[in-house]
């Protein structure tokens, strides 16, 4: 199938916004629980649709009588908290236009994004936040930040700002505000190149919200809840923010997630939102302690027969013995992963990257369905996805209600429909490259089942084609890769070279119980494992295993581990975890010319 369109039953009309759905809420379920924050000694603290109502209009009264106008742009810098949430609906609320910073920022990409953008105003978390907006734009109008080391927080600063502000004023910039003015304006993380501004408007996000709804009504409902630990800064969880907000889904954040695991076992929430790498590192996590506890047969078993089992609801459903193997290894182990995330989650979405059959399987198995799903920033997030009751793991779903898919001759997924950004900010050359007869180039390879199922192949620019001429998809190699426990991240190499190679990078988690099970010293440091025989046989293991998805032409021929890991500080990944290949290559690029110098380290 070349085209796929997903039928919708939603009409966007001219004066929606996604302030509405907090003014729905207020009016209509004043007293419902609308979101629970955490408490400073532990637990939940309640917030009822009508509290969070006032404390949005009370914020953007502060804004109001701090300058900020009607389209005005403002930047908003923080983890994942409640005021992030309080902060976004308050700078609709005002009329303005929420313009998200990664809190992991440097001071040159705050600097651009608040230049290109034409900030007139930020809210930041910290006074360490607040030092960077002032190295990066010495000047700007207005910057309050959420957590001062002195003085009233910003909610507190904005709300004593506001007390001279009427609602009235605040109501009227709401009202003028229709659905094809701008929301938000998000930049692309990107994994080359300088962000460019996404423009979205009320109509795409209001559009999205609805579509992805009706997908999910098991998940977006008043009995539901999800904990958004995810940065609200991307697209992707700040679609989940709104949808749960619009369904009156209970939301509570997690800003640390090295508090993750506690806050999921006193939250208990119903779904999940994370990204691939997460779903990996739990599964390798689980793995690797079975492994360190001596129960690594009994976990991979049970891994197996999950994945079984998940298969055999495809063709028929599991027999007998698989289902008897099945419910021994519920108690034994799937169980206690339901437990670890509160023991009420239905399913889980995994966006942002792609997930792989194998933990889709996997998890599917164990009860934890993940529900992948792919869009783009310039697609207000997800454009396609599986739902529960129309889920085929290894793809990510049809094209949701109202939008459209299109495979191109060379490969190309084409993307149309209501959620599809209208321009980037003050880049018409990038517009006019990326949009085409109103379709827009994603950049991703892909395909079509005949039921309408996508399947993401590759990402165009990422397709190394060898000395030889053979194309190969890195992705199919790194997840495989990626399943070993002892591999936190690795990137396929290979454009223009004689063979396939892979620089690898060890888990720090997992390395102490490898250095235990291979008597090896505890403080041994990763990076004196890069030539160790044992390690190297293990990785060269995983290799040979990854190897099987692939022709003989696309198989890696040799790896290298490196000293140390990919992270955003080194710029090697994205704030969504995702490779920036050619900040790797660059990183590493004597590595890789060591491996096609003739000293060679075969696999």
């Amino acid at each position: 199938m070349r085209e796929y369109s997903g039928p919708s039953a939603v009409e966007i009309g001219a004066r929606e916004t996604l302030l509405d759905a907090v003014l729905a809420a207020e009016r209509e379920h004043p007293s419902d629980v609308l979101l629970q924050r955490a408490r400073p000694d532990g637990g939940w603290a309640d917030v009822t649709s009508a509290e969070f109502a006032g404390q949005v209009r009370a914020v953007a009264r502060g804004l109001v009588a701090g300058g900020v106008g009607a389209g005005d742009r403002v930047a908003l810098l923080s983890r994942t908290r409640y005021e992030w949430t309080l902060l976004d609906y308050a700078i609709l609320s005002a009329g303005a236009v929420t313009v998200p910073i990664y809190e992991t920022s440097s001071a040159e990409q705050i600097a651009w994004i608040l230049s290109d953008s034409g900030a007139v105003a930020a809210v930041v978390e910290t006074d360490r936040h607040a030092a960077l907006v002032a190295e990066a734009v010495p000047g700007l109008g207005a910057v309050w930040t959420i957590e001062p080391a002195e003085g009233p927080g910003a909610v507190d600063a904005l709300t004593e700002l506001g007390a001279g502000t009427t609602d009235d004023e605040v109501r009227a910039r709401h009202e003028a505000v229709g659905a094809d003015d701008l929301a938000t304006l998000i930049y692309t993380s990107g994994t080359t190149g300088r962000p460019k501004g996404v423009e979205l408007t009320h109509r795409n996000l209001v559009s999205e919200v609805a579509q992805v709804r009706q997908v999910f009504p098991e998940l977006l409902n008043v009995d539901g809840s999800v904990l958004l630990f995810l940065p609200l800064a991307h697209v992707f969880g700040k679609v989940i923010q709104c949808g749960a907000i619009a369904s009156r889904t209970t939301i509570g954040h997690t800003p640390d997630t090295r508090n993750l695991l506690p806050d999921l076992q006193t939250f208990r929430p119903t779904f999940l939102l994370a990204v691939p790498r997460v779903f990996e590192k739990v599964y390798n996590g689980a793995r690797q302690k079975a492994r360190d506890e001596g129960k690594g047969a009994i976990f991979d078993a049970a891994a197996d027969t999950a994945i079984a089992y998940s298969k055999a609801q495809d063709t028929g459903g599991p027999g007998l013995v698989l289902r008897i193997k099945h419910a021994l290894f519920d108690k034994l182990v799937y169980g206690k992963l339901r437990a670890a995330v509160g023991g009420r989650v239905i399913a889980a979405v995994s966006g942002s990257a792609p997930l792989g059959e194998r933990l889709g399987h996997f998890f599917r198995g164990v009860g934890l369905p993940v529900l992948e799903g792919y869009g783009l920033t310039e697609t207000s997030a997800g454009i396609a996805v599986n739902g529960l009751t129309a889920q085929r793991v290894g793809t990510v779903g049809r094209p949701v209600p109202g939008q459209s898919v299109r495979i191109a001759d060379d490969g190309e997924i084409l993307l149309s429909g209501s959620i599809v950004f209208r321009r980037y900010w003050k880049n018409p050359a990038a517009t006019a490259e990326a949009i085409e007869d109103g379709w827009f180039h994603s950049g991703d390879i892909g395909e079509l089942d005949d039921d309408g199922f996508l399947t993401i192949t590759g990402r165009k620019k990422e397709i190394i084609v060898t000395a030889g001429g053979k194309n190969v998809a890195p992705a199919v190699l790194e997840d495989r890769l990626r399943a070993n426990p002892l591999v936190s991240q690795c990137m396929v190499v290979g454009d223009a070279q004689p063979f396939i190679a892979v620089l690898v990078t060890l888990d720090p988690e997992a390395v102490p119980g490898w250095l235990e099970r291979n008597g090896r010293p505890a403080d041994t440091p990763v990076a004196a494992l890069v030539g160790d025989p044992a390690m190297r046989a293990e990785i060269a293991a995983a290799v040979e295993e990854a190897n099987k998805a692939v022709s003989r032409a696309e198989q890696i021929r040799e790896f290298r581990i490196l000293p140390g890991d990919f992270t955003e500080t080194t710029g090697e990944l994205t704030p969504t975890l995702k490779v920036k290949r050619a900040v790797v290559a660059a990183n590493h690029a004597d590595v890789i010319t060591d491996i096609y110098s003739g000293t060679h380290q075969p696999v």
